[in-house]
């Protein structure tokens, strides 16, 4: 049998992490018919990840023996199936299983004393399983897109009171238990794109909660449905808050009866009442919303290491992935991109002080690398063009400022060429590189179509790099999510017909302006921390009508 370098070297150096993924694994796997026996054997092991190998299907029962297991990920494989035995990973704390073929979950897994993190989503699931709450440590749980009906009743229980994040999306659950208010430690809840007609009020009761989204959903109660499409959750909360009251002094009234001095004084109060109340609505609904989501919240989020060798050339970078962004409705997708080139033209300096490149997250392949290339050997396939080399490139786009100078008659070259200069001299040019080994951006030039973004894009990757300075990457990255926010809000006012440029015609139902800008790790190669964006000190300004949800 083959020898796996991999398994070798973290069997002779005692290591107590392993990752495993990408190509090179997956023909192993696809010739062998599975992972290799020797990787059972690594019982040292705390860490094991393997991913991005669609000739996974399966994992053998001898995963048992790893028995100090304390992360255990297996996401974007093929997985149909995963052995009961996965109960007796006694030490497990993360497990994810996200991104496989997956129709049901062992009953195993409600033996993992020590879980607290546990992501299913994308998958193909159709219930729970019962016992969930035996996971008392439980404080992650992401089952979003699967085909989940219903959440299983003890997934409403007191034990779980360590449980901070649920979310369950894009499902076709039917309804949400009152009893949910008994998570005590309940902060954050996605129940969107389901099949809810319902909001039971005693969700205003989780004392910790604080922030929901329902979009996607057609409620009965008109009034809701547009507040859980546009406020932000206090708003939600204090509505069902009312409401319960109400309900429960209509209950109260029914077998008493109410005088009719009562009455009156009562509906000129409710009428008072409402009428602030449709005040804060309508200034909830005028504001922008920015919701960040934290690193720890996601453990498999992206991030991206970087090279030493780009201190000579471009040092400074920052990322983040932004969800929520509305590309689809009529002229969305044009709008952000103009507003992208008008802050490479005026706080970018026409891309001399900093630059911008999107790109379609889902689209990624991670971890990616931010790395320096020889212009020879740098290939890119660029924004409208065929694959080439950075030198090839930089003198089509030499041929075409010159073409331009021409035809305005100018002496020098346009601003917008003015970029090209910045590569002068430099012996390697800066490139972001994928976990393919593909460039997938090549700033200041470009960035490329592999993963240009669409209508259809539904989350963005956004990175901004600098030869200046970090804070000039920073305050670029700042102005663009504010602008993206202000776009969105746009876009959400004034529902245009989705595809109405012709090139896409699938509509969207459900509008919001609320972005969640999801923090990125940039690391050394030692996996130091270089910078993460957003922090706590980012998006501070003081902007008018914009709420940063942390």
């Amino acid at each position: 049998m083959e020898k796996w370098p991999e398994i070798e070297k973290a069997a002779t150096e005692k290591r107590r992490e392993l990752v495993l993924q990408g190509n090179t694994i997956d023909k192993r796997i696809s010739s062998i018919g599975g992972l290799t026996s020797s990787i059972y054997s690594l019982q040292l092991l705390n860490y094991l990840e393997v991913s991005q190998c669609p000739s996974l299907t399966e994992i053998h029962e001898d995963i048992q023996h790893l028995t100090n297991l304390q992360s255990l990920i297996l996401c974007r494989n093929k997985l149909t199936i995963i052995p009961e035995v996965i109960g007796s990973l006694k030490s497990l704390k993360v497990l994810d299983l996200s991104v496989n073929n997956l129709k049901a979950l062992p009953e195993g897994i409600t033996q993992l004393r020590e879980l607290n993190t546990l992501n299913v989503s994308c998958n193909c699931l159709e219930v729970l399983p019962g016992g969930l709450s035996q996971c008392t440590k439980l404080s992650t749980i992401n089952i979003s897109k699967n085909r989940i009906t219903r959440f299983p009743p003890d997934l409403y229980s007191e034990n779980l009171d360590l449980l901070s994040t649920l979310v369950a999306s894009d499902n076709l659950i039917e309804e949400l238990c009152g009893e949910i208010h008994k998570l005590p430690a309940l902060k954050v809840l996605d129940v969107s794109n389901n099949k809810l007609r319902e909001i039971p009020s005693d969700l205003s009761s989780c004392p910790k909660l604080k922030e929901i989204n329902f979009k996607g959903n057609k409620l009965s109660d008109k009034r809701l449905e547009k507040m859980v499409n546009g406020c932000q959750t206090k708003s939600i909360l204090d509505y069902l808050r009312g409401k319960g009251r109400k309900q429960g002094e209509e209950g109260v009234d029914a077998d008493r009866g109410r005088s009719a001095d009562k009455k009156k004084k009562q509906q000129q109060k409710k009428k008072k009442g409402k009428e602030t109340e449709e005040q804060d609505e309508e200034e909830e609904l005028n504001r922008m919303v920015v919701k960040v989501l934290h690193i720890s919240d996601v453990p498999t989020a992206l991030t991206v290491k970087v090279s030493a060798e780009v201190k000579d050339v471009r040092p400074y970078l920052v990322c983040c992935t932004v969800r929520g962004m509305n590309l689809k409705s009529g002229n969305a997708l044009k709008r952000f991109l103009m507003a992208q080139t008008k802050l490479h033209d005026d706080l970018c300096g026409k891309r001399t002080i900093a630059t911008i490149a999107t790109h379609d997250a889902q689209l990624l392949k991670g971890p990616l690398a931010y790395d320096v290339k020889p212009p020879t050997q740098l290939k890119i396939v660029p924004l409208g063009r065929r694959e080439m080399t950075a030198v090839e490139l930089i003198r089509h786009l030499h041929l075409e400022a010159e073409e331009l100078r021409k035809q305005k008659k100018r002496q020098n070259v346009t601003g917008l060429h003015k970029y090209l200069q910045l590569l002068e001299g430099k012996s390697f040019y800066p490139c972001l590189v994928d976990a393919e080994g593909d460039v997938i951006s090549f700033p200041p030039i470009t960035n490329s179509e592999k993963t240009k973004i669409k209508k259809t894009t539904q989350e963005l990757f956004l990175e901004v790099t600098s030869a200046a300075n970090l804070q000039t990457c920073k305050d670029v990255m700042d102005a663009l999510i504010v602008k993206m926010a202000e776009l969105n809000k746009f876009t959400a006012e004034h529902r245009e017909e989705a595809g109405s440029d012709g090139e896409d015609p699938a509509a969207t139902t459900e509008t919001s302006s609320q972005l969640i800008v999801q923090q990125v790790r940039t690391v050394d190669q030692d996996g130091n921390l270089k910078v993460v964006y957003p922090s706590k000190t980012d998006l501070s300004n003081d902007i008018s009508h914009l709420t940063v949800i942390w």
